[in-house]
């Protein structure tokens, strides 16, 4: 089986899956990371170097070899991979997936991203809580169509990651 995780940034995609791969024996695979394995280069210099359409091609062809894996894998998605090309179609229809939402409340994203926004591209240039809240309400409305397609969702505020993790096991 591979488990997709969805989910808008700091929503904890990469550590649920640390989590899960514990408890299910079985690996994880960052798409992010594998995209940059494959091209030997950073998304960030990818998106510079050769522009953000080259980089969503990539993406959707790497997320497309993935999904045919055959052993179990918790399969972690960059926030925007479901929203491009038909990626979030590719999911759903692959055979042997189960996709799960990790849905975060804007507050909690923000409370969580805020101490990490250097190392977040993407809002590194945004100064204060409330310009995140709107850079993250405007995204998770752009998103929210597309997430929702998700097998299932679960609600992460107010949960330890061995609560959520124990939620996903429940579900699957």
């Amino acid at each position: 089986m591979i488990i997709v995780l969805i989910g808008y940034m700091g929503s904890g995609k990469s550590s649920i899956g640390r989590r899960l791969v514990k408890k299910l024996d079985c690996s994880l695979i960052d798409l992010d990371d594998f995209i940059e394995e494959m091209e030997q280069a950073t998304v960030k210099e990818i998106f510079e170097s050769k522009g953000e359409i080259y980089f969503r091609k990539k993406e959707e062809e790497y997320l497309l070899e993935l999904l045919k894996f055959k052993e179990d894998v918790i399969l972690s998605l960059g926030g925007g991979t479901p929203c491009f090309g038909n990626n979030m179609n590719h999911i759903i229809d692959a055979d042997n997936t189960k996709s799960i939402y990790l849905k975060s409340s804007i507050p909690k994203l923000v409370d969580k991203l805020i101490k990490k926004k250097a190392k977040r591209p993407l809002i590194a240039h945004i100064e204060t809580k409330q310009e995140l809240a709107e850079f993250i309400g405007k995204h998770l409305f752009e998103r929210a169509h597309f997430y929702s397609k998700a097998q299932y969702q679960v609600v992460t505020d107010n949960k330890s990651k061995d609560e959520i993790t124990e939620e996903i096991l429940e579900l699957l």
